[in-house]
């Protein structure tokens, strides 16, 4: 995308509420897909879990969010976003309460398989509000706040989720997770106006008439696979994360939380800086930098042995940067290149592709990681650091296709205004 040379308009006073409980929202939904990680050894000794069962619990999650999420897609231009958001919260924390209660593999698995029926449509609907209420030169910078929730849950929620579950348990970190977001549900009924401008363009389509025609489409199909493909290096590298510093770089229980801390830190620095830069320079370059930068850092991270705690701290650090810089232009291109009466859909087809990607390629960490007892080193960790290498490789081209698509509606429409003015 060439240089923008339209100033970005500033902020209305809803819309900055709007930014403020779209990213507490992202903050606990993240967190409680991310607390899986961290929490990951203690869950695999606890209820005698293998590699291989452990990466079944992460992907359960991704798959069943995934399936919610095309099944959501043709009714999701269909309704208030406001009232699906509230469906699917709600959904969302009945799910993480099953999870606190879980005692077993099974049951645990079950739970996480409710949470992302819920949970993972909460994201596309979420976009399809960014894409509703704000112009494409202010999404940079709404991408940037919202995705530092994943940052924030790092600094904040990862390690106090660690604290609460070497204190009290791991299941208190669930309970921690769904007493938050029942605060952020109250935000969201009391301050979130309808949004229903999209509903003034709806066709008499059904909803699976609308479900297939959005899939149909070749410029939306280019979108999902360039998303689909830039989750599957996270949820590949994220599941063994802790159980790799713990067991291969010998990091205590203890001072993971300092690692997250601080990895958390580093992304919360980065994120608004590249929100900002992604609405003036070429957001394809921005992620193209930020790709080549996360190769690099994974293929080092992932062949480290035994370290000081400094040293690894600053390798997760700037190994996160480069992964996250990616998301911000990556995301902000891809809510470009729906039509107002298909952002809905689109978002949802969009996020379960991402989500069923990145469940496979959990299941398929699972079985390229192995470990002989629960206490010794995974094994074939750094062949998993070279395949999320080449994937990454092949996103950057896949990305670039989609810039090429909005590169061509710009042209199309060389002065676009506001979509809608809901604020």
């Amino acid at each position: 995308m060439k240089k923008n040379t339209t100033e970005s308009p500033a902020f209305s006073t809803h819309q900055k509420i709007i930014i403020a409980i779209l990213a507490l929202l992202q903050f606990t939904v993240i967190l409680d897909f991310m607390v899986i990680s961290p929490l990951g050894d203690i869950l695999m000794k606890t209820l005698n879990m293998t590699p291989a069962n452990f990466g079944f619990t992460v992907s359960a999650y991704a798959f069943s969010a995934g399936a919610s999420g095309l099944l959501a897609a043709g009714f999701a231009d269909k309704f208030d976003r406001k009232k699906l958001l509230i469906f699917f919260y709600i959904g969302f924390i009945i799910g993480t309460v099953f999870c606190a209660l879980s005692t077993s593999y099974v049951m645990l698995l079950l739970a996480r398989i409710v949470t992302g029926l819920f949970g993972g449509v909460i994201g596309s609907v979420s976009l399809a509000i960014v894409t509703d209420l704000f112009v494409i030169h202010q999404r940079g910078r709404v991408m940037g706040f919202i995705q530092m929730a994943f940052a924030s849950s790092q600094i904040l929620g990862i390690p106090v989720g660690l604290y609460f579950a070497n204190h009290w348990g791991w299941h208190s970190a669930f309970i921690m997770i769904a007493v938050l977001a029942v605060l952020i549900l109250i935000a969201i009924i009391t301050q979130m106006k309808p949004i229903t401008k999209h509903l003034e363009v709806q066709s008499d389509k059904s909803p699976f008439l609308h479900l297939w025609h959005t899939l149909s489409n070749k410029q939306y199909q280019v979108g999902f696979m360039s998303i689909a493909f830039l989750s599957v290096g996270g949820f590949m590298l994220q599941p063994f994360g802790s159980a790799f510093l713990v067991n291969n770089i010998h990091i205590s229980q203890l001072e993971l939380p300092m690692v997250f801390f601080f990895t958390g830190l580093s992304v919360l620095f980065i994120m608004p800086l590249v929100g900002k830069l992604s609405d003036k320079v070429s957001k394809f370059k921005l992620f193209a930098a930020g790709s080549i930068l996360s190769v690099i850092m994974i293929i080092i991270y992932t062949n480290l042995g035994p370290v000081p705690l400094w040293e690894i701290v600053v390798f997760t650090m700037i190994m996160f940067m480069g992964i996250m810089s990616r998301m911000i232009p990556a995301t902000t291109l891809n809510t470009a290149i729906p039509g107002l009466e298909d952002r809905g859909a689109y978002m949802s087809i969009s996020s379960s592709l991402q989500q069923i990607a990145g469940g496979i390629a959990a299941v398929c960490a699972g079985f390229i990681v192995h470990q002989k007892t629960k206490t010794s080193p995974l094994e074939n960790y750094d062949i998993l650091g070279y395949v999320i290498a080449v994937i990454t490789l092949s996103t950057i081209f896949l990305i670039w296709r989609v810039n090429k698509l909005v590169e061509s509606k710009d042209t199309a429409a060389p002065n676009p205004v506001p979509e809608m003015a809901e604020v």
